[in-house]
């Protein structure tokens, strides 16, 4: 640290103290724009030199600047892609949830009608009394509505609440919504009451009074409709301030006619658990129940990642890994949307090509890339057809904008004929209970799909299906073998359903949608016969046995004419993303990236940095000396680097003896340095140079040094036992 600093003198002596005062704890290296103030109070002709480079001719500098601004006008244009492609994600999302739950909601907004009217039927609300003179219990009871979530973390529901008081509220019902941190003890329940009033009468009052409340309902413009208190998560409450709050409620019942809905996340005893006896006899409750995680996800997973071709699409490798970390990490679609952003906002910002991406969306598509393409430079052009996807394919070795365009609307075709065919395994497989999450994450693999659809072929045609264990012994292919397997037992009711949503499904391939109107007037057919025996048109019983195994051939028939056509669907048209040219342009691969944003190894990182810090500092001083300690180097670093030498324990004394011959050590570039110089600069570097490194000072450091590894959890200090030790906690990267 003080060799480093005295190659240069500092530009004056107040400068220099305050530096010296601080150089123990916070330099770390030296400065490099003291180097070129240095250079540059030499002589003229020497910072000329300098300056020369940059006073290159115009002809030189407007090529740069021309290549710099293209590369600014197509990162905006990715950007603004981006911009594009997620906000119909974005939308697609919220509309999907919004559906879901939209049967539901419905259930509710008539629950809270019925239970106004019961209401209104116990006495004419609205009319102001000093206290309510109710003394029967049943007179006092609050219509409950326990929505009933199923979810771990209640972040899922915020949405759902919201979309529900939104649409309670467009009904006419005066809405509010309260959360847990309304109902805490430190508030009491003053709280939630201040909270109340706050939403309806839009005023804080000074004092929390439910006359207040009261008064305002009793006004002809707002008697005419309830008072919904929504809170969204009733298990995060305080409850005996939740107790409070409902005994409270109960007296004014009649006059203000308040309906709670309260979202539970766990069970139907969670309320008992939570509230007093005396608060439970109030309540009359009513139960409904939302979508499952599982089910949002798959409802998310079908529009968004499957339906819709918006021109961003995720690997194998990375959708296996959402689907982990959704089942075994987080479990929420809050964090699943999350990652899924992260993931097309990474794409964008990598690939240099992704802008194409926004010809997805587009109704012409292949105007579009044709307009970009031939836009583009000769040198974006050529990085297209050097892709991995492209190699070794004599179809793109002329390199021009049409064949370039023609790729991604070819690729564009085979990903909406590849979401088909999904969306029938994924229907088929409904009757084995299969996530749909499962079969796309199958689908995507693009080293085993060819053989599992091979030996689907192989095991139909032997007329056995062997145990999904027995068959592949791998997890990812079982998923499509297990639904195309259910087809052969469906019954003929069942398969009439499927066939139905299959001819849904494959509208844009002519060849299997007609395969499938045959099969269903097969099933038509064998419907008509069953329809006349049921006529009792006086057929012998013999005639009756005969045509009873007649049909159950025919339906075998045709279930395994359906079995046939799955098959040939999976191996023509199940064709991963990453088979294709220029997938790379649409296709996110990235895992690694993806890990490191929603996870993070905080540990692994700051043992990488502290190992080599000039991939971080970006200095020369200590960039030039590759793996080898100098004195520049950070103190923290520097010990860090000598603990690698040593087991789990660390001999303090041996560690601090290294570190000082490592911080005092001369520098080489000082005896050079004073060879060149004049005799008047000797002089004048002798009286600046600072004195050497005291042993106290090198203490100091090194014990700052230590307790920054203390705090970052990489060291243990010395305890009472073996106070000379200190105790490595992590090992290895």
């Amino acid at each position: 640290m003080g060799s480093a600093t005295a190659d240069s003198p500092p530009p004056s002596p107040i400068a220099d103290n305050g530096e010296n005062d601080l150089q123990p704890f916070f330099v770390l290296h030296k400065a490099l724009p003291r180097k070129g103030s240095r250079k540059a109070s030499g002589s003229g002709k020497t910072r000329r030199k300098l300056d020369s480079p940059i006073a290159s001719p115009k002809s030189k500098d407007k090529p740069e600047e021309a290549k710099q601004a293209r590369e600014d006008d197509y990162e905006a244009l990715r950007f603004e892609a981006f911009d594009m492609v997620w906000l119909k994600i974005e939308t697609t999302i919220e509309d999907v949830l919004r559906n879901i739950n939209i049967n539901v909601f419905a259930v509710i907004h008539q629950w809270v009608c019925e239970s106004f009217s019961s209401i209104r039927s116990a006495g004419m609300p609205g009319v102001l009394h000093s206290y309510p003179p109710l003394t029967n219990i049943t007179c006092k009871q609050i219509f409950t509505g326990l929505v009933f979530t199923k979810n771990v973390e209640f972040v899922d529901d915020l949405l759902t609440f919201k979309e529900l008081g939104m649409r309670l509220k467009s009904n006419g019902c005066h809405v509010v919504t309260l959360s847990s941190l309304d109902f805490t003890a430190k508030n009491g329940i003053g709280g939630c009451l201040r909270s109340l009033l706050r939403q309806l009468i839009m005023v804080t009052p000074d004092s929390a009074d439910i006359s207040i409340l009261a008064s305002w309902y009793s006004e002809p413009e707002n008697n005419e409709n309830p008072v919904i208190v929504i809170i969204d998560d009733m298990e995060r409450c305080n409850g005996h301030v939740l107790s409070e709050f409902i005994m409270m409620l109960s007296e004014w019942v009649i006059k203000i006619p308040i309906i709670l809905i309260m979202g539970v996340a766990t069970t139907i005893d969670a309320p008992r658990k939570l509230l007093t006896s005396n608060a439970l006899q109030y309540l009359s409750p009513c139960k409904f129940t939302l979508g499952s995680p599982a089910e949002r996800m798959d409802a998310i997973m079908e529009a968004v990642l499957v339906e819709l071709c918006t021109g961003f699409n995720l690997s194998y490798s990375v959708s296996v890994f959402l689907r982990n970390y959704f089942l075994r990490q987080d479990g929420t679609v809050t964090s699943f949307i999350r990652a899924l952003k992260i993931a097309c906002a990474k794409h964008f910002s990598m690939e240099p090509l992704s802008f194409l991406c926004e010809g997805f969306l587009s109704e012409d598509s292949q105007s579009f890339w044709i307009e970009k393409c031939e836009m583009m430079p000769e040198a974006m052009l050529k990085c297209a057809f050097d892709l991995p996807s492209c190699e070794h394919r004599d179809k793109f070795a002329c390199m021009t904008a049409e064949n370039l365009a023609s790729g991604l609307s070819t690729m564009k075709k085979f990903r909406k004929d590849w979401s088909s065919v999904v969306l029938c395994l994924y229907e088929a497989g409904k009757f084995h209970k299969i996530k749909l999450f499962d079969i796309f994450c199958e689908a995507l693999d693009p080293n085993h799909q060819l053989g599992a659809a091979e030996d689907l072929g192989r095991s139909s045609s032997a007329g056995h299906f062997p145990h999904c264990d027995e068959y592949s012994g791998l997890r990812k292919e079982r998923f499509i073998h297990q639904a195309v397997r259910r087809i052969k037992s469906l019954t003929v009711a069942q398969l009439s359903q499927l066939l139905q949503i299959w001819r849904k499904h494959t509208e844009e391939i002519s060849e299997i949608h007609g395969r499938v109107e045959e099969l269903q007037s097969m099933l038509d057919l064998e419907s008509d016969i069953k329809s006349l025996k049921q006529d009792g048109t006086g057929s012998p019983n013999k005639l009756t046995s005969r045509s009873h195994l007649t049909m159950e051939k025919d339906k075998m028939t045709v279930n395994e004419k359906a079995l046939k056509l799955m098959e040939c669907m999976v191996k023509d048209y199940l064709k991963p993303i990453e088979c294709m040219p220029f997938h790379e342009i649409v296709c996110f691969k990235h895992v690694d990236i993806l890990q490191s944003a929603l996870i993070g190894d905080p540990r692994k990182m700051i043992q990488v940095d502290l190992l080599k810090p000039h991939n971080h500092l970006h200095c020369s001083c200590c960039s030039k000396s590759g793996d080898a300690l100098v004195p520049s180097m950070n103190d923290t670093s520097i010990i860090y680097t000598l603990a690698q030498e040593h087991g789990d324990l660390i001999n303090l004394h041996d560690w601090f003896q290294s570190f000082k011959a490592i911080v005092t050590q001369p520098s080489t570039k000082k005896g050079k340095r004073k060879l060149q110089m004049s005799p008047a600069s000797k002089k004048r570097k002798d009286t600046n140079e600072p004195e050497a490194i005291s042993e106290a000072s090198v203490q100091a450091r090194f014990c700052k040094a230590v307790t920054e590894l203390q705090i970052t959890g990489l060291l243990r200090m010395p305890s009472k036992r073996r106070p000379d030790f200190v105790q490595r906690v992590a090992f290895g990267l």
